[in-house]
């Protein structure tokens, strides 16, 4: 098979490809009822059919240098850095091949002022003769967006083991702050845990490499906005010390380099998966080199045009109309497909082929079923007239009078359903009347959701569309 008929089958498999956490398993439904799961013969997305890891536990240290604040940690007045240290583990789940969430916890000591806390003491001997070091911890949310993947071309054929990331996110912030001076140190100021008032930020970028399918090295760079003007252990927001920098917060920051672990039985995680360039990747190696390319490994077995490798259907009947999936269609949405379906357009049950039950006034009954109506809508609609009009000649050719009964699915307040009733049937007996029925021979009731067709469709979630539009009716009684 050649190049050009890969290309036309890849087409119709694409659009799945591209939501590479969808399902290929495979259930044993049968036709024509597709209701239940949407589409005959597929089973839902489940933790078990999905085809990618979406785990992964990151642990990394850095260092922290105070940048926006009355003590800093970058070329103070005696031109020296002084530098801290920092830890981070995070648990991250990826949503999609493009973005993830992170709940990430991290530890650590930022130095600043004048000379370093731990190594060096205060000589005295200047009014700038200050240290500080605080202590933190924190806990926040971030969101992980996989620029890589979302910026990526279809056409770039470089191996895919480079990622930028962007992080960004809130969370929750405690601290000790201590300050040093020539009467030693002190603690200046202690948030604790879990403070509604201690609420942070932070925000940066990070460089993924991919070592092998389990780990991933990355270098990462996050601005934290602390929101608090006394993390830097200057004391007070006003204190002599504070009153410097008109800030009102402290800022830092938080260099680091890390692991991450990825988890799962799978061979690929889904931050790394680019189905697009993965396939015509493929593709372009096969036709430099002259290749036939195989397009169905596992072939066809339902011959719908779908390759069974991304056929989630694998078993549509012959002549059935299918999508870029391989599942039947059903236009109508009523749970039987289009092949089976002899109302395609118009939703009807199942043990009716698909089409609307359309009963007419008999001796035996003298009810008229199959005027269905749309949703929060009186409207007579074309697939109504003929049943309209074949009850205008029943009426005008029998002796007796009606009631024209109007109801409604059970969406919505009772008092709106009731008042929706009213509607509906007042519209059909004005419609009979204006082509020839005596309006003596007929009454409009409304009974709203109480007079339902299909009982069983309250709440109407419960119940499949065609059933729901069933209970949307209006039928004759005979007085």
């Amino acid at each position: 098979m050649k190049l050009n008929l890969a290309i036309a089958a890849l087409a119709l498999a694409l659009p799945t490809a591209i939501f590479a956490q969808d399902s290929v398993a495979v259930s044993t439904m049968g036709y024509p009822d597709t209701y239940s799961s949407g589409s005959a013969n597929v089973s839902p997305f489940t933790q078990e059919s999905k085809r990618f890891n979406d785990w992964a536990i990151s642990v990394g240290a850095g260092v922290p240098l105070l940048q926006s604040a009355d003590l800093t940690s970058i070329k103070n007045g005696n031109g020296k850095n002084v530098f801290g240290y920092s830890a981070y583990v995070s648990i991250d789940k990826a949503i999609t091949h493009a973005f993830g969430l992170n709940l990430q916890y991290d530890r650590g000591e930022t130095r600043q002022g004048w000379f370093n806390t731990k190594t060096d003491n205060a000589t005295g001997t200047g009014y700038q003769d200050l240290g500080a070091r605080t202590q933190y911890d924190a806990i926040s949310l971030l969101g992980d967006v996989n620029f890589s993947n979302l910026l990526r071309r279809v056409d770039n054929k470089s191996p895919y083991r480079w990622a930028l990331h962007g992080y960004a996110g809130i969370g929750t912030l405690a601290y000790r702050a201590y300050l040093e001076d020539a009467a030693g140190q002190r603690l200046m100021t202690e948030v604790k845990p879990f403070k509604f008032n201690s609420l942070f930020g932070q925000a940066g970028a990070g460089l993924k490499y991919k070592i092998n399918r389990r780990i991933d090295l990355e270098g990462r760079v996050m601005y934290v906005v602390t929101t608090d003007d006394q993390f830097d252990g200057g004391g007070a927001q006003y204190s002599e010390i504070n009153r410097r920098n008109d800030a009102v917060s402290d800022n830092f920051f938080n260099a680091t380099l890390g692991l991450s672990l990825k988890l799962g039985k799978h061979e690929s995680h889904l931050m790394w998966h680019d189905p697009l360039q993965e396939i015509y990747y493929k593709l372009d190696v096969l036709a430099e080199k002259n290749q036939d390319v195989e397009v169905c490994k596992k072939g066809d077995a339902d011959n719908d045009g779908v390759c069974d490798d991304w056929d989630r259907q694998l078993d549509t009947p012959a002549g059935a109309r299918v999508d870029g999936a391989g599942v039947a269609l059903d236009t109508d949405l009523d749970g039987v497909i289009d092949l089976y379906d002899k109302c395609v357009t118009v939703p009807g049950p199942v043990e009716n082929n698909g089409c609307p039950t359309n009963s007419t006034v008999t001796d035996n009954t003298r009810t008229l079923e199959g005027i269905e109506f749309d949703l929060d809508s009186d409207r007579i609609l074309p697939s109504n007239t003929p049943i309209l009009n074949n009850a205008v000649n029943y009426i005008n050719s029998s002796t007796g009078s009606y009631n024209v009964i109007g109801g409604t699915d059970t969406r919505a307040s009772d008092a709106y359903n009731q008042r929706l009733s009213e509607r509906r049937a007042n519209t059909v007996k004005n419609y009979l009347i204006q082509n020839g029925v005596d309006s003596g021979k007929l009454d409009a009731i409304g009974r709203g959701e109480k007079d339902l067709k299909y009982p069983e469709c309250n709440p109407a979630t419960k119940c499949p569309e065609w059933k729901n539009r069933a209970n949307r009716r209006v039928y004759f009684e005979a007085k």
